[in-house]
């Protein structure tokens, strides 16, 4: 059996407007998508077992060879217009099923076995933590380990990308970056620059996964972004929470992850529910923020950081959200 794990993500700061050119900070968090390749004793079958999404399927390499194709030519139409890139993928286990499909075509293995695939995770799916682009990339690894392909990070990521556009679109690729390198990070206009991890007491909140799609959240943003200045707002704070976290200032870097809170608020995306908690938890002295798209419906946004010297348990309590205390993961994707 080959096993590969990946670290999850947490956005700081720059969401949305990095869009617009602005910088964003993100670092790798100890949350895990696992991927686990064994040999299957028949050649012509490969065998799905993704535990997370309670998905089980036997299928052959023929009918993978289908799905793939299918798959293609929906993403091929979603960039002629035809598409949109929600009815590229029309179910979770799907992205799963074309990272392996994928590999298998690219390195020419579709006959070299039979393959049982079993992934597992402990990062919160559909939440901004950036749970597909982790799996896609222990998917990738632990077969190019099981097939003894020397592939270098920096063809690994393309190949991931490869993947992750079939669900965003156009991917930035930040999240696929993190979670392939580890430690923090800083992104701007295609380029990654490393920085230092915060060494903070921080805490994510699990909201549940927003209504809205982020294509949708996207959307409204940039129409506002036109009109104002908020980009250049959320980029001024970007830059100053680089500078705190260099210098191990935590009451500045509260202070800015508020003003961020903030401006996130007036962009539409953060439900009044979820202000009302992070409302509560700035009276009690600590700072919290969304951490991903966020939401332009309903009351449920992904997500939350919390920066908080105490832990936040009791105050999480009475909202019905639980706090799970977070640290960086500076290893990247690995063998397990």
């Amino acid at each position: 059996m080959m096993k590969a794990i990946a670290p999850g993500k947490i956005i700081l700061s720059g969401e949305h407007a990095v869009v617009c050119g602005q910088p964003a900070l993100a670092f790798a968090v100890d949350r895990y998508a696992t991927a686990s390749v064994i040999p299957h004793p028949s050649p012509a079958t490969i065998v799905f077992d993704l535990l997370n999404l309670k998905h089980h399927k036997d299928t052959t390499v023929k009918a993978l060879k289908r799905f793939k194709s299918r798959l293609s030519l929906n993403y091929h139409a979603f960039l002629q217009g035809e598409l949109g890139i929600k009815d590229v993928l029309k179910l979770p286990h799907e992205l799963s099923h074309f990272a392996l499909s994928n590999f298998l075509e690219r390195f020419n293995h579709f006959s070299d076995g039979g393959i049982h695939l079993k992934t597992e995770s402990t990062i919160p799916m559909g939440c901004g933590m950036g749970s597909s682009a982790a799996m896609i990339l222990a998917v990738k690894f632990a077969l190019a380990h099981h097939f003894k392909e020397n592939i270098d990070k920096e063809h690994l990521f393309q190949l991931a990308l490869e993947t992750e556009n079939l669900q965003h679109g156009y991917s930035s690729g930040l999240d696929l970056r993190v979670s392939l390198q580890g430690g923090a990070l800083e992104y701007c206009n295609g380029l990654f620059e490393p920085l230092i991890i915060p060494q903070w007491p921080l805490y994510i909140v699990n909201t549940g996964s927003p209504e809205s799609t982020t294509g949708e959240c996207v959307l409204h943003t940039q129409s506002l972004f036109e009109k104002s200045a908020l980009a250049e707002e959320i980029g001024a704070v970007t830059k100053a929470l680089k500078i705190v976290i260099m210098q191990d200032r935590f009451y500045d870097f509260q202070q800015a992850i508020r003003h961020n809170h903030h401006l996130l608020t007036t962009l539409g995306v953060v439900p009044t529910t979820i202000q009302d908690f992070i409302r509560h938890i700035e009276q009690q002295g600590a700072a919290a923020k969304i951490c991903g798209a966020g939401s332009i419906r309903g009351n449920k946004a992904g997500v939350v950081l919390i920066a908080s010297e105490t832990d936040p348990q009791l105050w999480c309590q009475s909202f019905g959200f639980a706090a799970e205390k977070i640290t960086g993961d500076s290893h990247g994707l690995r063998l397990g």
